[in-house]
């Protein structure tokens, strides 16, 4: 049993990481904490944890949590990470944080990026990029792991396949995400539904602070330079991401042989599912699952390969992939708690 913290615990990923852990059979939540006015049972906030988790909930005491746990769920806004999670790494605990302090692996880039210079940049080299699907082997004997963000999680896995093989224009990818309002926080969603009645919109178009993470991700994996075109909108829903995602190919292939590629890399990953030709991703078969479902199209004149990818923000995009790779860090069932 590995006993875990989760600091940032009332907001949406924090609640998601307690809601999915007070169903793990192999997890026991030791503490819960978070920027609160007065410290009260997080059963109290969030009633459907009665019974469960019924831990009080105050303002963080570092040297309190880190003698009760053996792992910390960093569920903490950009920028504060990184003045945590030395506390716990020091302490020898596992972090896993759901940030992006710990994503990109250049800290110029980061201070580019997020305004603000990193004050634990020693630990850039040490974090694994927490997708199980690329770096599994990685995360079986890390200490802290970069949870990957909403948008680059479903961007990332539409491409790989492709990008792996070798088949695809490293320079010709362009991604169009939708997203709901929970991947904005809970503190942003209360603004923006106003705005977003009756509205959808772009926004940070191609300078949206997830895009040198895909980047990175993408030029990791096929070994070459990859800089994609990502244009992100806000869409009146509550939760979800779906995004289309173009790429030109540089060979003439077949749809079916370009399925059969897909199916083949993710035969052994649990949470990704490959649609028959024909049917494209919806949101509604993926809110509330830690699951990545993909659809395909060939556009054969073009040599244009079309990608539709559907996740949960909250949860393959945030928390339930914070679990998966527990999961995989203390050689658990990887769908431990998450099916």
């Amino acid at each position: 049993m590995v006993k875990v913290a989760v600091v940032g615990a009332t907001g949406y990923a924090g609640e998601e990481l307690l809601k999915i852990l007070a169903n793990h059979k192999k997890a026991e939540v030791t503490s819960v904490s978070a920027k609160i006015d007065q410290p009260q049972k997080i059963s109290a906030i969030f009633p459907y944890l009665s019974g469960k988790i019924d831990l009080l909930c105050s303002e963080p005491d570092f040297d309190k949590i880190v003698c009760g746990c053996d792992l910390a769920f960093l569920a903490l806004p950009h920028r504060v990470s990184m003045q945590i999670a030395p506390l716990f790494l020091k302490a020898e605990k596992k972090v896993i944080d759901l940030s992006a302090d710990y994503r990109l692996k250049d800290k110029n880039t980061y201070e580019k990026w997020y305004g603000i210079q990193h004050s634990s940049p020693n630990y850039l080299d040490q974090s694994v990029y927490g997708l199980p699907e690329v770096y599994k082997d990685r995360i079986k004997e890390a200490t802290l792991i970069a949870n990957p963000g909403c948008f680059p999680t479903g961007v990332i896995l539409g491409c790989l396949p492709l990008l792996v093989k070798h088949i695809a224009d490293n320079q010709s990818i362009i991604a169009d995400s939708k997203t709901g309002l929970s991947g904005a926080g809970r503190e942003k969603e209360a603004v923006l539904i106003p705005k977003l009645k009756d509205n959808f919109m772009a926004y940070k178009i191609n300078m949206h602070q997830h895009a040198p993470e895909i980047d990175q991700e993408l030029t990791e994996i096929s070994g070459k330079e990859t800089v994609i075109i990502f244009v992100p909108h806000l869409i009146p829903i509550q939760r979800g991401i779906l995004s289309t995602i173009y790429i030109r190919l540089n060979e003439q292939m077949g749809e079916q042989e370009i399925h059969k590629i897909y199916q083949q890399y993710y035969m052994d990953k649990p949470f990704v599912k490959i649609l028959p030709l024909g049917e494209s991703p919806q949101l509604k078969d993926v809110t509330q699952g830690n699951y990545c479902h993909i659809g395909l199209k060939l556009d054969q004149k073009k040599n244009m390969a079309i990608i539709v990818t559907a996740i949960d923000n909250l949860v393959k995009g945030a928390s339930g992939q914070a679990v998966q790779n527990m999961n995989i860090m203390y050689g658990f069932e990887e769908t431990e708690g998450l099916l």
